[in-house]
Formats: structure tokens, sequence, C-alpha cells
């Protein structure tokens, strides 16, 4: 069973999502945060296990301190190293909990030129935490000298992660292992940038990619069907656009094509 979202890419004219439709323009500010929120959560698991791993090293120190303290003669140089590592393993725990923020707060629309690796870069501790949990490798493939976009950063962030939620899904369904994830950036043309997020499942249906950017359609079980289709809004209100390719020998491959700023 299929379990990428499934939403449109029909030729036929769609009508403009969000406030074209007649949705205020604060409702739908909501509706994208509502969303990015949703797949922050979905991200949670990951982000927990991350969490974990220096919070445990911080007890661990801390009770390593208690024993040496307990002892007659303790060797100070030997508590300061527990307490530097302690330290240590505090910052990184407040590191992951301030990129999440970051990253959840951003809900007023604000464009700036932005460079896209840099916003890759911004979320890579979050998605191979994701990554981790679902067995799967996580690799970068960044182009250089690209041209700066024109985009709020939260929300084309917020595209990416998208993408990256339903290749873990799928490569979730994949027997014995193996999954891979690639995220790539590069410039197709003189005027646009591409981000695309690679996997190695099971891809698309030619049935399914008829389909792929509808809204409320979905083949999840729990699936709402409208990660890719907001997906799409955010892209086309940017002037770009989102589409689907089959990846080879076999996956797929979402990506969002953005136009360079002048």
């Amino acid at each position: 069973m299929l379990i990428y979202d499934e939403l449109d890419m029909k030729s036929d004219p769609q009508p403009e999502p969000g406030p074209a439709l007649g949705v205020p323009a604060v409702l739908h500010g909501r509706l994208l945060h509502v969303s990015r929120m949703a797949t922050i959560g979905e991200m949670a698991a990951g982000v927990a296990h991350e969490l974990n791993q220096p919070l445990t090293a911080i007890a661990n120190y801390a009770q390593a301190c208690s024993r040496l303290l307990a002892r007659p003669g303790a060797d100070p140089a030997v508590l300061q190293q527990a307490l530097t590592e302690i330290t240590t393993q505090a910052a990184r725990a407040a590191d992951i909990i301030r990129r999440l923020r970051a990253l959840a707060s951003r809900q007023q629309s604000e464009r700036a030129p932005a460079d896209v690796n840099a916003l890759v870069r911004e979320m890579i501790d979050l998605v191979e935490s994701d990554a981790r949990l679902h067995g799967v490798n996580v690799s970068l493939e960044l182009a250089d000298g690209l041209p700066p976009v024109l985009v709020d950063a939260g929300q084309i962030q917020h595209v990416i992660l998208n993408f990256v939620r339903n290749s873990l899904e799928a490569l979730a369904s994949r027997s014995g292992g193996g999954g891979r994830l690639a995220i790539r950036t590069w410039r197709p043309s003189a005027v646009d940038v591409e981000v695309a997020v690679i996997d190695n499942g099971p891809g698309l249906t030619s049935e399914a990619i008829s389909r792929v950017f509808d809204p409320f359609f979905s083949t999840k079980e729990s699936g709402t069907g409208m990660g890719l289709a907001i997906s799409n809004t955010i892209a086309r209100t940017h002037g770009g656009s989102v589409g689907y390719r089959p990846n080879q020998p076999s996956g797929a491959c979402f990506y969002i094509l953005l136009p360079a700023a002048a």
C-alpha cells in the first residue's frame, strides 16, 4: 500500500488555494501554522530520542560526581572533567530545543532573500533525528553557487519537512531496511532553484501520480491529504511550483521549484 500523501498534478487550471478561495488571510496563516505544527509533532518521537541522549549523559555524569565526592581524597581534575561534560551535554540538549522552537515559531509571512542550502542545513539535525528512528540514512547533495531566493524561510522549510515525512513513512514499509533519503539542491535553469527530497522507497503508481497534489486525497489510513496540498499552496504563492518524478531504479522524488531572486 502506498503511503505518500496524494494530492493533484493535473494540467487543468486549479483555483488558487488559500485567500484566493475566499479564505481570510489570517485563517489561511493559521492553517499553515497548524500544518507546520502537525508535521513537527510527527517528528516528536525522533526529537525525543535525540534529546534523551544528552539528558542520559548528564544524569550519568552527575551520579559519577556524587560517587567521587563520597570518596576521601577525590581528584578535583576528574570532577572538573565530569562537570565539563555535563555542561557540554546540557548545551547540546538546549541547542536541539532551540532549533525546534525556531522552526515552530515562524508564523508570520516575512519574505527575504535566502540561501536554500542554509535553509536545509538549519533543519538537517531534526531530519536526521527522525530518520535515525526509522533506520534511514540521510545524505545532503547541495550544489554550490546557487542564487538566493526570495522566500518565507519557515514556509519553505515546512514544505521540505512534508516531503521528508512522506519519504520516511514510505521507507518504513520497505522490508529488510536499507532505506536512503537524500535532500538535493541544484539549479535546473538560469531562473530557478530546486530543492528535492529523494528516497528509494516504493514510489507512486501512475494513478497516484495523477492526483498527487489533490487536496483531501490520501492513501494513508490516518492521512488528511492536506500535507502536499499545503505545500503546493506555499510554492504557488512564492511564484514557484511543486512536483513529483520517479527515482531510478526505484523510489520517489518530490521537489519544490523556486524562482531565483533578481
